[in-house]
Order: structure tokens, then sequence, then C-alpha cells
């Protein structure tokens, strides 16, 4: 996620994480990587500057969740400090370092990353998504559409479903006509999308 380093961003970029942790089933992490990624983002503004373009990356292979926050200052250096009982600042990096299980900083020509890892702690409650009651309810549409509209979506009698290579093609088919539909009669095409994708983000079934 692409934004700009200001304090008033820190809110937004907190709830993306809390969005995206939450639908891959990392629930509990949410609190903990949200204030990492506080601290990252303030020392960007602090140290960097306000106003410097900078990314929030997220990433897991399903055992190590990583964050990385890039931007442009290959100069100015994140690291530890001794700081005070009364200071009002330089314990961010310090935090970081108590809170993930490891953290550094990886220099280019041109930018910086500094990142943080977390040990995965999925939740036992998470459905794995090839069992998630909308991919199964997709999985059923796309096979009626496909039979109402050949040769398109190139629906694969024998294996009773439409085949990878044009699955993209046929949602694309089946959302259109559902859009279509719905305009047909009166009703809100961009307010339907607004909320479908808004779903989608917060992974909601």
């Amino acid at each position: 996620m692409a934004f700009t380093a200001h304090p008033e961003e820190v809110a937004r970029l907190r709830r993306a994480v809390g969005i995206h942790l939450t639908a891959w089933g990392l629930d509990g992490q949410v609190d903990t990587v949200q204030l990492c990624v506080s601290e990252l983002v303030s020392n960007i503004v602090t140290h960097v500057g306000a106003g410097t373009p900078a990314l929030l990356a997220l990433s897991t292979d399903g055992e190590r969740l990583c964050v990385e926050v890039h931007d442009p200052d290959s100069r100015a250096l994140p690291t530890l400090v001794d700081a005070e009982a009364d200071a009002e600042g330089g314990r961010g990096m310090a935090l970081v370092a108590a809170l993930a299980d490891r953290w550094g900083v990886q220099v280019y020509e041109e930018h910086k990353v500094t990142w943080c890892e977390f040990a995965v702690e999925v939740s036992s409650a998470r459905i794995a998504p090839d069992e998630e009651p909308s991919v199964e309810r997709a999985d059923a549409l796309l096979d009626v559409y496909a039979t109402l509209k050949p040769p398109a979506c190139s629906y694969d009698r024998e294996a009773g479903r439409v085949r990878r290579r044009v699955e993209e093609e046929s949602v694309i088919g089946m959302v259109t006509d559902l859009l279509h539909r719905l305009r047909a009669r009166g009703g809100d095409v961009d307010r339907v999308l607004d909320c479908a994708q808004s779903r989608l983000e917060a992974g909601r079934r």
C-alpha cells in the first residue's frame, strides 16, 4: 500500500493491517502488528520527513508474517536507542524489537526497507480457503453459468466445473450480467460494487 508519511496516515494503515490479518486468520496478532506498523511509519515522519512517499507491504508464507516499510532515504537508518524513562521519543525501534521476532534494515542505492517478522499464529477456527462457503457457492454458480452460456466459459462436463484457464473470463461475464440486470431494474450499480469490494477486503462471507 503506497502512502505519504503523515501522522494522519497511521490510522488508515492500521485499519488496512487489521483487515488483511483478519482475512488471513491472524486475528490474535492484529494489535501487535498494528503497533509495530505505527512505530515504523512514525519513524519515517520523524527522521525522514513528513510528506515522504513510502510503501507498506505485508506478506506471509504460512509460518512467518513479514512487515516491510519502504522509503526513499537510504541514509537515515533506524537504530535502537536507550531512551530515558521520561524521554518524549527514542523508544520506537526498541518497541518493535521487543514485539517482533526479528527486525532489520535493507539498504539499496535509492531507498531502504525497514522490516520486522513474526511467527504466524493462525486461529484454530480459520477455515481453509478451498472450504470457505463463499468459494463453494461461487463454484456452483460458475458451473451453472457455464452451462447457460457456452462456449465462452469452456464448460468441462467431465470435470463438472469451469476450466481454470478461463475462470476469470467466466467470473467477469457472470458479474457483468448480474450488474446489467440490477441496472435494468433501477438498482445502484456503483453502490453494490463498493459494498462488494469492502466485504471482499474485510474477508466477510
